[in-house]
């Protein structure tokens, strides 16, 4: 049995005269039956090499269903190993020649098939990429959503809107959700002026750390420090469920999604992540000269979390600071445009079903004026 990320291919084979044949056999979602009908074992290796370049050059079905699409890029090897970054997408609207592609936050993946939808009935064609280390990207030499520097997401998002791009979109807005909503601007700032898409779209972005004085001054900029000699230094355990309980039906939320790509307690975090989430932070404070439309939400109100479950998370930002994020979208550039949603949580499409309707109202107003 052989591993792809995504998949695991079976390989089987029958002994006859013509050396060359095969037949694909899928087993559920992600088992690849080969069966290779060859005399000679090097036909094989032959086959599975082609078929991992297949693979690796096409859309199949992604879990998401509802005619969801994924697409996995082979991406050159990290300190690591082996890296992969997947593209997932709703089937392209007939003459629409615009998109909009999301990118998750930390612990997180796209599992919101409401945005998409959404996106589409109002005549774009939706992508959105995990990024490398994250959901369906996630491979198992890897620690998950660890990283030593936000600027290798660079290659991923390059690569993600190229294929946008080949697909006929000529127009392309990008949109990011908290640690995404980080990692965006940071990657917009490096492209000198020549940005790639046409807008951006902020969904309560982690422009600033949620802690007090002496932990965001003293603190963290220590241990970033240490960070750089020492990345992989665990610095932080698991942490409290109780954002995960405000979404999963099970508990307090509406929302299903695998729990082994958005964790309930979180996972453990290193030095290096500190580091490369210091870096760029201190980057976007300064101010960026982002020349796009650039619109920024969050929540009304923070509420800070606990150990103890309060009715107030479910109408609340329990994770950042509202006030940073206003303060610091607004140095983004000259465009932009910021707004609040009431009783909105951190991910404001996943808020109860009259907050994200606003939430939804907002992105589309803005996105009718562009």
């Amino acid at each position: 049995m052989t591993q792809l990320p995504g998949y695991f291919i079976e390989l089987r084979e029958i002994s006859i005269r013509k050396p060359y044949l095969c037949l694909l056999s899928y087993i559920g979602n992600n088992t690849v039956t080969l069966y290779i009908m060859s005399q000679r074992k090097t036909s094989i290796i032959i086959f599975l090499c082609l078929f991992v370049f297949a693979v690796y050059a096409q859309y199949v079905p992604d879990v998401l269903g509802d005619g969801y699409l994924r697409r996995t890029f082979q991406m050159p090897d990290d300190y690591e190993g082996k890296v992969v970054c997947t593209l997932v997408k709703k089937p392209q609207l007939d003459s629409v020649k615009q998109a909009v592609l999301y990118i998750h936050g930390y612990n997180d993946y796209f599992f919101q098939k409401q945005l998409g939808d959404s996106v589409n009935a109002h005549g774009y064609n939706f992508y959105a990429m995990d990024l490398r280390k994250y959901g369906r990207s996630i491979l198992p030499n890897q620690n998950p959503f660890f990283c030593k520097s936000l600027k290798e997401y660079f290659a991923d998002i390059d690569t993600a809107l190229a294929t946008i791009r080949s697909e006929g979109n000529e127009r392309i807005l990008l949109m990011a959700h908290s640690t995404g909503g980080l990692i965006t601007p940071y990657y917009l700032n490096s492209k000198k002026g020549e940005l790639p898409v046409d807008g951006l779209i902020l969904n309560s972005p982690f422009l600033d750390w949620n802690f007090g004085w002496f932990m965001e001054k003293v603190v963290l900029p220590t241990v970033a420090f240490v960070g750089r000699l020492f990345p992989n230094l665990t610095v932080q355990g698991l942490g409290d469920p109780n954002y995960a309980y405000s979404l999963l039906k099970q508990y307090k939320g509406e929302w299903e999604f695998d729990t082994n790509w958005k964790m309930i307690f979180g996972h453990p975090k290193k030095a290096g992540w500190i580091k490369a989430i210091q870096e760029a932070q201190q980057t976007v404070q300064k101010g960026l000269k982002l020349d796009c439309p650039i619109l920024v939400m969050s929540s009304n109100k923070s509420f800070p979390e606990t150990e103890t479950w309060h009715e107030e998370y479910m109408t609340s930002d329990i994770v950042l600071d509202v006030q940073d994020i206003q303060k610091y979208g607004e140095k983004l550039g000259d465009k932009v445009t910021r707004d609040t949603i009431p009783n909105g949580i951190h991910d404001l499409i996943l808020s109860q079903k009259p907050y994200r309707n606003d939430a939804y109202q907002t992105i589309f107003e803005w996105l009718k004026k562009q």
